[in-house]
């Protein structure tokens, strides 16, 4: 049987407990320092208190070390891990191997997806290196995924939902060369994101002011079976800086896709931690922050993937602007044709819409089917095509409709004795993950003279969640001695259900181990954090395919030199064509 894994981002505490309730198996997250996100870090006393709550339905948490390492932090960095795996954290997520010869370090390493984790090579290396997992490179296609797992034994873990880097994880160093502030420490400042020009070795422009590094984001729902198929048993969602309410949506949408899984192949795959979801909203991650989805490399197939016009969310595509007339002084009236499907509109939902190099965006005060009075908006026309991308009725759901985990509790009663010599009713409950306990009732009470009615009352009262308790009991089967019931009432029986889950409650919830990797016995060798040949970036993404330019792939005539300019900086793009891969160098 193979494990599934949902893998969930958490800024906080707070939103990995969201990410718990809403299915995640697991979360990872940042501790005091020392992760790739330096914006997201939490304190220990935090990380203590999402591991206890997760634990509950053996769900993981995992605290991010993904950052390079220098001598100088090595003992802070140590000591810091130490009182996280005390504090209950169920792996590390680690970039500098250094840190798998640390004997006290006990409970699994995860090499960070910063370890440039792209082929069969790094993945030996890094199984050697005493790591139980790899995540991949998000830029992997789906039968390179396949060489990895044919060469390693480790866990495998891919990306499946959020923003992408542009360049090659972990070898990326053009923040730093911008702002001084290096992505391998934490900082990265979104280089991705900022406005470029695209010049010619003579100096003309070709494209001015356009975000022409951004992506899209990634988005593998549809493909998560063959990611399965392909050795996937983690399903990593990005975005430790994201809301609670992307990551509670997102989560909830990949959660329901795992279950239809396994519920496809239950003799095949099963989920990494236990109970079921009740309750809650209906998910679509098109309704949360997104700049537009593609399944980038997968099919190992170039497609047209940048985000240059929007590096920012744009949300849902409503469709097109039909008119847009003044209402009064201050305010005005847009008409939308909406696309096929769209939902109408709310009050308080957020616009936006790209006007020349920028994105604008504004709220709707008053919204009446596909109509929008608003405050005055420069630059909307006619014929431009309008997002949403505050979805308010959508969010108030969200806040509402709260999901609830729930472990699934099973319960046989067995009942002895008479109505003369009284009855003992022993109930037996057993959970999923393999909690087992009994509760006993004595009652010198009569006997049911309707006995059809006292099974219906068990089924009943015996079948309910108890408050503050996380067990759903159900499924009440009844054997006797003798064949009659004793008279019970509803509080007898109610009574009954709490001593059971009472009882289980005290029990630790059953864990799904994670995969272990022996550790090197000697000395291993540290990164080299560094561009090499003066890389900047390395990628699968190039801006001549992008822009129609490819002389190998879309028979264009051949451009020259091409170079990026940002704020008076020059970058020389480089086109690796037997790799089809671009390259981001100081110019």
């Amino acid at each position: 049987m193979k494990h599934l894994e949902l893998l969930a981002p958490a800024r906080n505490s707070d939103i990995g407990i969201a990410a718990i309730d809403c299915g995640a198996d697991a979360v990872y997250i940042g501790g005091p320092g020392f992760g790739a996100r330096k914006d997201a870090g939490n304190s220990l006393s935090d990380i203590e208190s999402l591991c206890a709550y997760a634990h509950t339905f053996g769900a993981r948490i995992f605290l991010t070390v993904n950052v390079t390492l220098e001598e100088g932090e090595l003992e802070e960095v140590h000591q810091m891990m130490l009182r996280a795996q005390e504090a209950g954290v169920d792996a590390f997520i680690v970039r500098d191997p250094v840190i798998s010869t640390w004997k006290d370090i006990i409970v699994p390493l995860h090499a960070s997806t910063q370890c440039a984790l792209r082929d069969a090579a790094k993945a030996r290396y890094y199984q050697s290196a005493g790591f139980s997992r790899l995540i991949l490179e998000r830029q992997l296609s789906l039968e390179q995924v396949k060489e990895v797992a044919a060469v390693t034994d480790a866990e495998l873990e891919f990306f499946v939902h959020g923003a992408l880097c542009t360049g090659y994880s972990g070898d990326c160093y053009l923040s730093e060369a911008l702002s001084g502030r290096s992505a391998n420490k934490g900082e990265c400042i979104q280089a991705c994101r900022s406005l470029y020009d695209l010049v010619d070795a003579k100096g003309n422009v070709l494209v001015r002011n356009k975000a022409l590094l951004s992506l899209k984001d990634f988005n593998l729902l549809e493909r998560i079976e063959e990611l399965a198929e392909a050795g996937v048993s983690s399903f990593k969602i990005e975005g430790r800086l994201k809301s609670a309410s992307y990551v509670k949506n997102v989560v909830r949408e990949y959660s329901l896709a795992l279950d239809r899984l396994v519920a496809k192949y239950p003799d095949r795959y099963a989920r990494a931690s236990f109970g079921t979801v009740t309750g809650g909203f209906k998910p679509d991650s098109n309704k949360t922050f997104n700049r537009g989805y593609t399944q980038l490399f997968l099919d190992g197939k170039r497609g047209k993937w940048a985000s240059m016009d929007a590096p920012k969310s744009m949300g849902e595509c409503l469709g097109k602007v039909l008119s847009v007339k003044p209402a009064d002084k201050y305010n005005m009236q847009i008409t939308v044709k909406p696309l096929k499907g769209v939902s109408t509109l709310n009050n308080g939902d957020g616009f936006c819409f790209v006007d020349g190099s920028s994105i604008t965006g504004f709220r709707g005060d008053v919204c009446n089917g596909y109509e929008i009075r608003c405050k005055n908006v420069a630059g909307l026309k006619p014929g431009d095509t309008l997002y949403r991308n505050i979805n308010a009725a959508f969010e108030r759901e969200l806040q509402a409709n709260m999901c609830r985990r729930l472990i699934p509790a099973g319960i046989r009663l067995q009942i002895d004795g008479s109505e003369n010599a009284g009855y003992r009713v022993t109930a037996f409950a057993g959970t999923q993950d393999g909690r087992s306990v009994q509760a006993d009732l004595e009652t010198a009470g009569p006997s049911a003279q309707n006995k059809a009615r006292m099974e219906a009352l068990f089924q009943n009262q015996l079948s309910k969640t108890i408050v503050p308790y996380i067990f759903q009991l159900s499924g009440t089967e009844v054997r006797t001695a003798d064949g009659s019931l004793p008279l019970l009432s509803a509080s007898a029986l109610n009574g009954l259900c709490r001593s059971l889950a009472a009882e289980l409650d005290r029990l630790p919830c059953g864990k799904v181990p994670l995969t272990a990797a022996p550790r090197p016995q000697g000395p291993v060798q540290k990164e080299n954090a560094a561009p090499v040949n003066g890389e900047l970036m390395r990628s699968k993404y190039c801006i001549r395919y992008e822009l129609n330019l490819c002389p190998v792939r879309q028979g264009a005539a051949e451009s020259g030199p091409l170079f990026l300019l940002n704020n008076g900086r020059r970058f020389a793009l480089g086109f690796d064509c037997r790799h089809c891969e671009m390259t981001v160098k100081e110019a």
